[in-house]
This record gives structure tokens, C-alpha cells and sequence, in this order.
């Protein structure tokens, strides 16, 4: 069993990983899937990609459920790349599920939405809102929702776990005025802060997140994204200082899990990485601001395995069933 999950957390980092190394993706088959009991739910009305899928868990009781967030670099991806393996497990322990889709970068910045990266963030917290609105048809237990993914997705999942909440009780719409808020996350490859001179430090061959800020283009690397990201930082610090899941650290915020796979040798500040996008520092960094904070933070790669929970779902199962 633990076998199973760890390779459903390989599969969830694996297309962001492709992504990031600008390497072609094949399109294939998703994979197969419980039929959902209520498919491609709307719930925004600025793009195609505004919906979600929801699997209810059968229980007489309201069940917790769990986000999936895919990965793609807030570019690419969809919520039919979670198959069963990774659905079936939360169901199986009485746990819902929700798969989301959200606008990518490149429509965020056809609409005007700066920073672009907003529009992937708060599509998020915009369908979680909407879950939370439908907790008594849905059987849903408001207060014990988790969230996952990889790479992308993970990061979207700590801004939406450490962030403080969007409800506006103030607001006519009954779904704005639902929490934003996590009980817990667990995620894949996770990029925890958007900082370019801050992931400079950490890992001198950084390139990834100049996207999000709306320094991209057609024809242009990731690398000079990132280089322009350096050169107007001060310009758009305000932006990283909110949208760096990092940055948002408190003693209120919910246990994280963060897993790195994929990661080659142990972690040092200033060691260039095979991966820089997906590098474990991400981890090792977060948790040791989350831990100074007083709050759970769990990291896991290849050489500092976790052996309390063992595995993303696992620990998420564990979180999401206590009352």
C-alpha cells in the first residue's frame, strides 16, 4: 500500500517536472477514474476552466474531503490527470474528494489579473468556498477540508493553507463569505516562495516564477523570466510578499506535509540542484519557518525519509479524520 501512494505522488510532480525542463508533453488517455458524482461543477463564470469534480464519500455522516490541485506550472494540466489511485484511497475512509481546474497564467493575463498568478490562487480558494457552500447537500464537513498537488498545485495548496481567509461576511454573495481556510495540506515538489533573490540564496540556479508575475512571453525561457523577475523585484515586492506561501506563516496555520521525491542529493543552501524547481530546499526552508511558528511541518525526500505518516495520503487521511 505505501508503495502505491508513493507512486501516486511521483505521478503527481512528474508532468510539472516535464514543464519545468521545457520538454514536449504527449498528450494520452487520462487515467481511469471513479465515475464522479457530480462532474464539472461551475463554479466561476470568467473561464472555460472554472469547474471541479466532486466524488461524495458514502457515510451518514458529514465526511472531510480533500482538494487535488493539479501541477503544470499555473500553465498547463487538468483534474482528469487524478486517477483512481489517487481518488480511491480518501473514499475508501469515508473521505470526499474534489478535483479542480483553474485559469492558467496566459488567460490571467489576457483578462488584465495582476499579478497573473491571483487568478490560478483565487479560482482555488473560489471552489473551495464553493465546497463549503454545499456542505449540507453534499454531506460535507465544513471544517475539516486538506488539500494536495504537485508543484504548481502544492504551491497553490500552501497559499491556500497559510493565507489568512478570504471570507467577507460583508459580501451579498453567500459563497464569498465561506472560509478560505485548510485543516491541512500535504503536497508534492512544492515551490514555497516566489522570491527571486530568496530562492538565489537557496539554490543559485533558480528559474522558476517569473510567470506568475506577468513577465511572460512568447519565445521566452523561463530563465529570462526569472532574470526580469530579479531586475524588477522591488517593483513587484509587494506582489511576492503576498503570493509566497512562505511570506504567510503564523502561528493559526494548519499542519503541512511537504514530500520531494524526485530530489538527487540532501539539500544545502547554495548547492546547484538537478531540479531546481522541485528542489527539497523549498522544503527544508518552509518547515523551518512553520516549525518556529509552533505549527506541524513534515519534510520528506529520498535519504530523510518520513516514517510517522509515510506517505502525502496518509497523512492526510490521518488529519482529515479527527474531529
Amino acid at each position: 500500500m505505501q508503495k502505491l501512494l508513493h507512486f501516486a505522488a511521483l505521478l503527481l510532480l512528474l508532468p510539472a517536472t516535464l514543464l519545468a525542463q521545457n520538454a514536449p508533453q504527449k498528450k494520452k488517455a487520462p487515467p481511469k477514474r471513479p465515475e464522479p458524482t457530480v462532474a464539472n461543477y461551475v463554479y466561476g463564470d470568467k473561464s472555460e476552466r472554472q469547474k471541479f469534480d466532486f466524488w461524495q464519500a458514502k457515510s451518514q455522516e458529514p465526511t472531510p474531503v480533500v482538494l487535488l490541485i493539479h501541477g503544470g506550472g499555473w500553465v498547463n494540466g487538468d483534474k482528469s490527470s487524478y486517477g483512481a489511485n489517487m481518488i480511491e484511497p480518501f473514499l475508501d475512509n469515508g473521505i470526499s474528494v474534489a478535483a479542480i481546474n483553474y485559469r492558467f497564467i496566459p488567460q490571467a493575463m489576457e483578462q488584465g489579473v495582476e499579478p497573473p498568478v491571483k487568478a490560478c490562487l483565487h479560482d482555488a480558494a473560489r471552489a473551495l468556498q464553493t465546497i463549503r457552500s454545499k456542505a449540507k447537500e453534499w454531506n460535507v464537513d465544513p471544517e475539516r477540508i486538506g488539500a494536495t498537488g504537485g508543484s504548481a498545485g502544492a504551491c497553490t495548496s500552501l497559499w491556500l493553507a497559510l493565507h489568512a481567509d478570504l471570507a467577507d461576511k460583508n459580501q451579498k454573495d453567500p459563497i464569498a463569505r465561506e472560509s478560505s481556510r485548510l485543516t491541512c495540506a500535504a503536497v508534492v515538489g512544492a515551490q514555497t516562495s516566489l522570491d527571486p533573490k530568496e530562492l538565489r540564496e537557496w539554490i543559485p540556479n533558480s528559474i522558476y516564477g517569473g510567470h506568475a508575475f506577468g513577465f511572460a512571453e512568447k519565445g521566452r525561457s523561463r530563465a529570462q523570466e526569472f532574470d526580469l523577475l530579479i531586475a524588477k523585484r522591488e517593483q513587484v515586492l509587494p506582489w511576492i510578499k503576498e503570493y509566497s506561501p512562505i511570506e504567510l506563516v503564523s502561528q493559526d496555520d494548519p499542519p503541512i506535509y511537504l514530500d520531494y521525491p524526485n530530489q538527487k542529493q540532501s539539500p544545502k543552501v547554495g548547492q546547484t540542484e538537478a531540479d531546481p524547481t522541485h528542489s527539497a530546499m523549498y522544503g527544508v526552508k518552509l518547515a523551518e519557518k512553520l516549525e518556529a511558528a509552533g505549527v506541524e511541518a513534515i519534510v520528506s525526500y529520498p535519504g530523510h525519509k518520513d516514517e510517522k505518516y509515510g506517505s502525502i495520503t496518509t497523512f492526510l487521511i490521518e488529519k482529515l479524520k479527527k474531529k
